[in-house]
């Protein structure tokens, strides 16, 4: 048994995170500050700790009477990318600074191992090849990319120091305890909206694309990272284009017919145009593959609204 600190893990991906590692046996620290994730997503079995990682006297404090930790799953930030381009001060502050002292606080206190949930999609840019392979141009559009770039540099340099950084970079992540509420999770926004009857805004005109991967199959890399002896850096995905247009198209007629009309707005500044990653390095080198279809995803995140 291991114990393992997860930031975030009152969250949409850190709760299903927090299931699996208690599930396994492992002992299980969550710090989330709630201003998106929720109490009731929380697992009884782990020690919840609520608190901002920005705060250095929070984070100290943590380490100091819940630790020793022996890894840190690092799911913690500011997760929306239109977001970051209106506040990209407020963009770093979480997704930079509070990752430095989290960082600073597992130097410190001897931490072997931190698995970074990185980005795909808004980190290699549009005009890469696809499916993209890690070692891709790397050239992000926005300050939230720019953020989860600068993270991956300093891991580089706790590398050097002797500790184990495993990077994942994800693709889009949808399922059950996404948030319909914020600017980020189209399918978890979509579900809603169908399931009111309501009308879906698409922003752009919906031919844009993106590799859709469920939150199972996020949590199964996570494992398999925590398992593996080695640092490196690989991308989580399906290896499969969805056109945002096929996206709300599917789920307006799954399971059910939904009266929702499609409407179209402006594109959005520092969204992609084409997406999708390749994962051929993940299954050489952590055993890894993506195992639920989109069909299968889409009616389990959409049976998990109603």
């Amino acid at each position: 048994m291991k114990k393992i600190l997860v930031t975030g893990g009152a969250g949409f991906i850190g709760s299903h995170v927090v299931d699996a590692l208690v599930e396994r046996g492992h002992g299980v620290v969550v710090i989330d500050d709630l201003s998106s994730g929720t109490t009731q997503n929380i697992n009884k079995q782990s020690t919840f700790v609520e608190g901002d990682i920005t705060n250095a006297r929070v984070v100290e404090k943590l380490f100091a009477t819940c630790g020793p930790f022996d890894a840190i799953i690092h799911l913690a930030a500011q997760k929306s990318v239109t977001a970051s381009v209106r506040e990209p001060k407020h963009d770093a502050n979480i997704n930079i600074m509070g990752s430095l002292t989290l960082c600073e606080a597992a130097q410190k206190y001897g931490v072997k191992r931190i698995i970074f949930s990185s980005t795909g999609g808004a980190l290699y840019g549009d005009g890469v090849a696809l499916p993209t392979p890690e070692d891709a141009r790397i050239e992000p559009l926005s300050p939230y990319g720019i953020a989860k770039l600068s993270i991956e540099n300093y891991l580089r340099f706790y590398r050097e120091t002797g500790m184990t950084t495993q990077i994942l970079r994800y693709a889009n992540v949808y399922g059950p305890r996404q948030d319909p509420h914020g600017e980020a999770g189209v399918v978890a926004i979509f579900c809603q909206k169908c399931i009111a009857g309501t009308d879906l805004t698409i922003f752009g005109d919906g031919t844009q694309t993106r590799d859709f991967i469920y939150v199972e199959d996020v949590v199964d890399a996570n494992i398999a990272a925590l398992k593996s002896a080695s640092s490196g850096t690989w991308n989580i995905g399906t290896g499969k284009e969805t056109s945002v247009n096929d996206l709300a198209c599917g789920l307006i007629d799954t399971p059910k017919k939904s009266s929702s009309k499609i409407i179209y707005a402006p594109a959005r500044m520092g969204e992609l145009k084409r997406s999708c990653l390749a994962i051929t390095k993940a299954k050489k080198e952590l055993m890894w593959d993506a195992q639920v279809s989109l069909a299968d995803g889409l009616k389990n995140t959409y049976d998990s609204f109603r």
